[in-house]
């Protein structure tokens, strides 16, 4: 089984610009929520199953071997780091992971169903595309049998359940099921796991979109003041402004 893990800043942290790009070097950085849920889904399916390998994948630069030790103190077999300072978009980074994969005869993908700095949810689908497996996006519930899954996952009514069968690329979401949190026990493991690290050269892939300028929007308020002594012509004058400066109303 093979987790792909994300680094991404902490929710509570500000992003800030400087020199035309993100500025993630006094930023506090964690694992992406999303990709928690696949590697403790994979480890319970380690636990359930009683065999079965963990591997934690990363790609980026240097700082991304932190989350990787990470993920083999909460509990994975070891890790890959494919080493990079590119700015990878889904479509390279799928072939890295799906070359991985192959590699490592893994037959099980899980990932994020949507990644939080990107705000994509092409991943997954461009993996299970690369590999010619099936794919379960935004996983609910699942389950191990021999070598078929079944469970939930969300859809545009509601929520179906399905059964598909090994090799496969799942993607998952809150609540399918609580992470667990590094014990000391396996901190002090973690130190003696492999962590293998790999170049971008190797996987003869390179991004195929460049980004030229970041910049955060920063949207200024009007700073309008209404007089609330008279109600209904107050509202006149909002209604007015919403229709004819915001332009949020017809």
């Amino acid at each position: 089984m093979m987790a792909l893990i994300r680094q991404v800043p902490d929710g509570e942290e500000s992003v800030r610009i400087r020199d035309g790009a993100v500025d993630l070097a006094s930023s506090k950085l964690v694992i992406d929520t999303m990709d928690e849920y696949g590697l403790e889904e994979c480890l319970r399916i380690r636990e359930k199953t009683g065999e079965g390998e963990v591997i934690a994948v990363g790609v980026g630069p240097a700082r991304v071997r932190e989350a990787l030790r990470t993920a083999l103190a909460i509990g994975a077999d070891r890790a890959i780091l494919v080493e990079t300072n590119e700015v990878m978009d889904a479509i390279a980074l799928s072939k890295v992971i799906a070359t991985l994969a192959r590699e490592e005869q893994a037959e099980l993908v899980l990932c994020g169903g949507q990644q939080t700095d990107w705000d994509s949810q092409a991943l997954g689908a461009a993996m299970a595309e690369r590999l010619g497996w099936p794919q379960v996006t935004w996983t609910s519930a699942l389950e191990v049998e021999g070598t078929t899954l079944s469970g939930r996952h969300d859809v545009d009514e509601g929520s179906e359940s399905f059964r598909v069968a090994l090799p496969a690329v799942i993607t998952t979401q809150q609540g399918l099921n609580e992470p667990r949190y590094p014990t000391l026990p396996n901190i002090m493991k973690a130190k003696k796991r492999e962590l293998r690290e790999e170049t971008l050269e190797r996987f003869g892939t390179k991004p195929l979109l460049r980004r030229v300028h970041e910049e955060i929007q920063v949207k200024e308020r009007r700073r309008r003041v209404l007089d609330g002594k008279d109600a209904a012509a107050a509202a006149t004058e909002l209604v007015h402004l919403l229709r004819e400066e915001a332009r949020v109303i017809a």
